[in-house]
């Protein structure tokens, strides 16, 4: 089956000044396309004044857009912003084929590479909100195999492809059920992993949640410190459904490494919400390692999108180490310096080549260590398990038993002063 062969499109707004270039914007996008199975044929760009309201850029760019699909062979376009329902449809009949933006691909994205049950959850959720001011009569894409199952017609038979007008409030409110469906199903998801996350509390063990753009090689470095098997390609967002591991740092402590999903600018708001029970994940973390593509020519704008999602998020105020990924297809370490100077608590590594990764490791402990208190305790022989939390998590630097129980000194996190206010001395 041949691929399907896209134009893309995309504008500048003259009011955005700095950050991404719309020629950086559109050479993302031909890698989001061709992760989603489509060859990218050529591009078109325009800088805009502002958007027109029906069909985003100019009615002369419309029809040189027109003119250039025709002569590139095209049969899909794809626009680099966030369509409105009325944009999509004026383009689409102007054009008289498929339109779509970055938001529906990376939705259909999403959908290849959703695998858990929960994953496949989330993803048809954000696809349903995404769609439902957008069915017509015309929509005819909804049958397009690129985006998975639920592009194909969805889970639980709701038929997104009416025969007639007639069918359209049949199929509006199918959807409107089935987003309904989803809500209470993921709603579910979020109070198990609520309580996962209170188990995981009690018996602490501290949680690092690996955070970065997609692509910068956060399942690769996960599969190297912790022996795990995540499926990793040079393609954007391979890695979907999260991943932990117990991971042994120098100091002797443990950690949990979660694998999150990547990030990427204009991610939809769509996905941002649907993601909500996992990206819960990060806020719940004790740190956040930061995995950075230094080679990549956009890194500094990427890390600034990945600082701006996390404070959507709510992540902020956690520390943070980062770590510069790829130093192995550096040309001179000069590059490494400049980086380390724009984060201050950051490491050079090659996830892929072991390179640095047991400073890496060593640096997370410390940084873990560093909510650590004094504190002075007589545990009763009968709580024996503190005693053993207090070795597996903290620094003990005396230890004696006595009559009435063992009394240890040292460090402790701060986190479990609770369980040992009872018999402080």
């Amino acid at each position: 089956m041949a691929l399907e062969r896209a134009l893309l499109v995309g504008a500048k707004l003259k009011s955005e000044r700095g950050g991404w270039t719309v020629e950086d914007s559109l050479a993302e996008l031909a890698q989001l396309a061709r992760t989603a199975g489509v060859e990218v044929g050529g591009q078109a760009s325009q800088n805009l004044s502002s958007i027109n309201s029906a069909t985003y850029i100019g009615k002369g760019k419309v029809e040189e857009i027109g003119t250039l699909k025709e002569e590139l062979s095209c049969d899909l376009i794809i626009f680099d912003d966030e369509l409105s329902p009325r944009q999509q449809r004026e383009l689409e009949e102007a054009w008289e084929m498929k339109v779509l933006d970055r938001t529906s691909l990376i939705l259909d994205i999403f959908a290849q590479h959703a695998h858990t049950r929960e994953g496949q959850l989330q993803v048809e959720l954000a696809q349903y909100e995404y769609r439902l001011p957008r069915l017509t009569r015309m929509w005819t894409h909804l049958a397009r195999q690129v985006g998975g199952g639920v592009a194909r017609g969805g889970a639980g038979g709701v038929g997104l492809r009416g025969p007639g007008e007639r069918q359209l409030e049949v199929d509006r409110r199918r959807v409107r059920e089935r987003i309904a469906q989803l809500k209470q199903e993921l709603e579910r998801v979020r109070t198990h992993r609520r309580l996962y996350r209170q188990q995981r509390r009690r018996v602490a063990t501290p949680v690092v949640a690996i955070v970065g753009y997609t692509n910068a090689g956060k399942s690769t470095l996960l599969n190297a410190i912790s022996g795990a098997e995540v499926l990793v390609e040079d393609k954007l967002f391979v890695t979907l459904d999260p991943t932990t591991r117990r991971v042994p740092l120098p100091q002797g402590q443990v950690a949990l490494f979660s694998d999150t999903v990547g990030f990427i600018q204009k991610l939809p708001t769509q996905l941002v919400a649907a993601f909500r029970a996992t990206l819960e994940e990060i806020n719940d973390a004790d740190l956040l390692l930061h995995v950075l593509d230094i080679t990549h020519p956009n890194a500094l704008l990427q890390s600034r999108v990945v600082e701006d999602t996390l404070k959507d998020l709510g992540a902020t105020g956690m520390p943070v180490v980062v770590a510069l990924n790829k130093v192995d297809r550096l040309d001179s370490p000069d590059q490494v310096q400049h980086m380390i100077q724009e984060f201050p608590n950051s490491l050079a590594i090659s996830a892929r080549d072991g390179v640095g990764l047991e400073e890496l490791l060593a640096r997370v402990g410390a940084v873990l260590n560093e909510g650590l208190v004094r504190i002075r305790a007589c545990i009763p022989y009968q709580e024996g398990e503190l005693v053993s939390l207090f070795h597996r998590w903290g620094l003990v630097e005396r230890e004696e038993h006595g009559l009435e129980g063992t009394t240890l000194e040292g460090r402790l996190p701060d986190r479990f002063l609770k369980a040992f206010r009872h018999c402080l001395i």
